[in-house]
């Protein structure tokens, strides 16, 4: 759809820097996604995901957060993945 606009230009280029969008269309666009993605989340954070108050302290305890950081393997962060052609061929 086509339309006209007053956006104001600070607010567009910052919206820019943030997502990496290459147009001023494809900014609005990721910028009017991310406020629907956020009232979803919100609607669904209201409804408590049919977990009890004590059942969502638990899971969002930073203190459990922070344990779960601690046993994962940072190693396989930021380790590039093997493709097909990678390997030698084996028979």
């Amino acid at each position: 759809m086509k339309m006209t606009m007053h956006i104001d230009e600070n607010d567009l280029a910052e919206v820019m820097k943030v997502t990496g969008a290459k147009s001023k269309t494809k900014a609005v666009a990721a910028a009017l996604k991310e406020v629907a993605r956020k009232a979803r989340l919100k609607a669904i954070l209201h409804e408590g995901l049919g977990l009890s108050s004590a059942e969502l302290k638990v899971l969002f305890d930073p203190a459990s957060v922070a344990m779960m950081a601690l046993a994962e393997d940072p190693g396989k962060y930021g380790t590039p993945t093997s493709t097909s052609h990678d390997h030698k061929r084996t028979r």
